[in-house]
């Protein structure tokens, strides 16, 4: 293959530490330690995709056994870096692990290890996307790893650095390979545009950059994709590789919003349906959503200037327009259902019908609020209706998400006389006690046992919980109240470390109760008299005289 016909991730991979962008401190690390022969047994790069790691192993591979030594490596001609660079080095044995997963791999690899090299200096082995490894391939390297022979060294890469075992990571001398930053990275792909002699904008590399997310491999990608897809001499400009990429203007995004957050429900579809025709994938329409709505919460902490290459200027003004008029609680409750959504279209078949149902519902969470806004501005009593209110609105967009078959399951099983009387429930104590009278032994059990009681006011709860509470205990308490109450109550789980459960404070009044009878001249006399006797019970007489 010639240089010209390989990609541009290959054709431009680095072959010197000097190369490597955007992890200067992790390649000045590891050439310190092999100038002076302090180089680890193992090392382990983690990090996302595209950012290094195989790069940076063959690197070290080359650096550990060039000819020339580490300072003059790849500056005059040496057959072991040239064999390490096209992957046919007999010393320098890569294996991706993906493949070779067994525990019968691993062996044949330290059955290997025992010889040592034919040509080099080091035995070297570069094991790829290590984590894929089974548990006994690990064990069976654990040995191996701690006391290799002076002549071997172990090379892992790998994307999911928790998926492999703790008694290996720490054998291993570990790098984390961060994200290249925006500047470094548009800096780097336009010094390899102008090499390639292609004609880009720089709003166009700028998208690339964003949509690469970091990773220098990806941005190469894209840009050999957009190179190749404009060789008609005509420059790559944002429109052009907005339709390569599918990705679509921001600022018809912000129009949708401001349009949503103003009520014109006929504008926001036709907006939604121009973008989605344009080619643009209903998932990523939504992450992008996701980032405006970041951007009109933070709207006053982002600059322009530095790496941020997600908003133009016309769009932050229009953001910062938009932002003046926000409750930051519409803002969170947007959040959460776009996140409800993007989980929601990987089950459908349709995801676009998704979307459009989904900018519904938030049109409708927005009429609510309108509405009953209105209402109270005009009600008598100013500041107890407000609250009462606002509990109500929460429990109504809340409403938006249950499944309406759910509700119709729920509502017939009231009983008339229930809905009329409007059972009042006024503490925490009440409600443990109405568990009992009602017979839900297990809602009574998870109350005094595994919640703690963070604040408890009309139609709101607020608790923390250990690890043994029940995973549908929301669920059937809010069904339960729901029920009991004829009105929808908001359970909250909060950080809060709250008040003691009441089985705690049970255990602590009766210990209480056991030190004091300890203390009493009665007690004292019946040990004195019956040395080998023990307090198992105490029971309290209503009458405090007897």
């Amino acid at each position: 293959m010639t240089e010209n016909s390989k990609v541009l991730a290959l054709k431009y991979r680095p072959q010197v530490f000097e190369d490597l962008i955007g992890q200067e401190i992790i390649a000045e690390t590891i050439k310190n330690s092999i100038i002076s022969d302090k180089s680890p047994n193992a090392f382990l790069f983690t990090g996302i995709r595209g950012v290094g790691k195989t790069t940076f192993a063959r690197i070290v591979a080359k650096s550990l056994n060039c000819e020339h030594g580490i300072e003059n490596m790849c500056k005059k001609k040496c057959s072991n870096c040239d064999a390490i660079t096209n992957s046919n080095h007999i010393d320098v044995l890569e294996m991706d692990a993906a493949s070779k997963t067994g525990v019968d791999d691993v062996r044949e690899l330290i059955e290997f290890s025992r010889y040592g090299p034919t040509t080099a200096k080091y035995k070297i082995f570069i094991i790829d996307e290590v984590h894929m490894l089974s548990k006994q391939a690990f064990n069976a390297l654990l040995k191996t790893l701690e006391e290799p022979p002076k002549y071997l060294k172990f090379i892992f890469a790998t994307t999911e650095i928790k998926k492999i075992p703790v008694t290996v990571i720490s054998r291993c001398q570990r790098f984390d390979l961060s994200r290249v930053k925006s500047d470094e990275l548009f800096n780097y792909i336009k010094m390899i545009k102008d090499k390639e002699g292609g004609k880009v904008s720089d709003e166009a590399l700028k998208l690339i950059v964003k949509i690469s997310e970091g990773s220098v491999r990806d941005a190469l990608s894209l840009l050999d994709r957009g190179l190749v897809a404009n060789q008609n001499d005509e420059e790559l400009n944002l429109d052009k590789a907005q339709s390569i990429y599918g990705y679509f203007d921001k600022s018809s995004l912000i129009e949708l919003i401001k349009n949503l957050f103003s009520g014109d429900e006929k504008k926001v579809f036709e907006l939604y349906r121009k973008i989605y025709d344009s080619g643009v994938d209903p998932k990523i329409f939504l992450n992008d959503f996701l980032e405006v709505l970041y951007y009109l919460k933070n709207i006053n902490f982002i600059k322009l200037e530095g790496n941020n290459f997600s908003l133009n200027d016309q769009d932050f003004n229009n953001l910062s327009t938009i932002s003046e008029n926000l409750d930051s609680k519409d803002i969170i409750l947007f959040w959460q259902f776009t996140l409800d959504t993007i989980e929601e279209i990987n089950i459908v078949s349709n995801p676009n019908l998704s979307v459009e149902m989904f900018l519904f519902r938030l049109m409708r969470i927005k009429g609510f609020k309108e509405k009953d806004t209105e209402e109270t501005s005009t009600g008598k009593k100013s500041e107890t209706l407000i609250k009462e209110n606002e509990k109500k609105i929460t429990n109504k967009t809340i409403d938006q998400i249950k499944n309406i078959s759910q509700q119709e399951k729920i509502e017939p099983n009231l009983n008339k006389d229930e809905v009329i009387n409007e059972l009042k429930i006024g503490s925490f104590e009440s409600l443990i006690n109405l568990c009992m009278e009602r017979k839900e032994a297990k809602l009574k059990y998870e109350l005094e046992t595994n919640t703690n009681l963070v604040s408890f006011s009309e139609g709101l709860i607020e608790i923390s919980f250990n690890e043994n509470l029940d995973k549908d205990f929301i669920k059937n308490l809010s069904n339960k109240l729901y029920e009991w109450t004829s009105k929808r109550w908001i359970i909250s789980l909060s950080k809060n470390q709250g008040q003691i459960s009441k089985k705690e404070k049970n255990k602590i009044d009766e210990k209480k109760i056991f030190d004091d009878v300890k203390k009493s001249e009665a007690y004292k006399k019946v040990i004195e008299a019956f040395p080998d006797a023990e307090l198992i019970n105490v029971e309290l007489k209503e009458d405090e005289n007897d």
